[in-house]
């Protein structure tokens, strides 16, 4: 049951990620490509958080599910917040970064061998430096981001900006809650997934009516 709970929201991720980057090439909004790599990676996640509770972790899945969800969701998120307010920058910033996470995550060598069915905890399988550090400082650095551009613009943009920082909470909880079991952190990241999506989705919708007042101010 709790496979098919984390695999229902991997499912869910999967899809509102390509919804996100339909929207993204209809409008080439780039701070919606940056959303819908940010989903995209929690529902790798997810994935991952499924195949251990069905099969059994191992070194791959956990390396799949520290990867996507410790290393790339939040700052990708806090990519998607900073290309809303035209920094233009954060783009190739964020590109960056996420090689060089992907690299880390993937190629690093671990200190214990990784099994069971429950979640693995990073400390125990992950040297301090540089793996564990980095998601910290990352994962500081893009929510406070997401945090700074939703409060700044609250006034212009208060229902997408309270869903944004309702489903960074959301995750934030899923986190936290890990060591309770597979369906509860499972359940937050269902949670969180339709949160900022339904966030993108109200951001998203205001950022292309803004260009086409500019384009057409007439």
């Amino acid at each position: 049951m709790e496979a098919l709970l984390a695999f229902g929201a991997a499912l869910l991720a999967f899809r509102l990620a390509g919804s996100l980057a339909r929207r993204w090439r209809a409008t080439r909004a780039p701070q919606l490509a940056a959303w819908s790599a940010s989903l995209l990676a929690y529902a790798l996640a997810s994935a991952a958080l499924a195949w251990g509770a069905a099969a059994g972790w191992n070194e791959t899945s956990f390396r799949v599910y520290y990867t996507c969800g410790g290393l790339l969701t939040a700052p990708l998120l806090g990519v998607g917040s900073l290309l809303l307010t035209g920094r233009r920058w954060a783009a190739p910033v964020g590109m960056l970064y996420a090689g060089l996470a992907v690299g880390i995550g993937l190629a690093s060598p671990l200190t214990s061998s990784v099994g069971g069915t429950t979640i693995p905890e990073a400390q125990q399988h992950l040297d301090i430096f540089p793996e564990r550090i980095l998601a910290i400082a990352a994962n500081s650095l893009g929510t406070l981001a997401v945090v700074v551009v939703a409060l700044s613009t609250m006034r212009k943009r208060p229902v997408g900006n309270t869903l944004i920082l309702a489903g960074v909470a959301a995750a934030a909880a899923g986190s936290a809650v890990a060591g309770l079991g597979v369906a509860q952190t499972a359940a937050f990241i269902v949670l969180g997934v339709l949160l900022l999506y339904w966030g993108f989705h109200a951001q998203g919708k205001n950022f292309v009516s803004f260009r086409l007042v500019r384009k057409h101010p007439g």
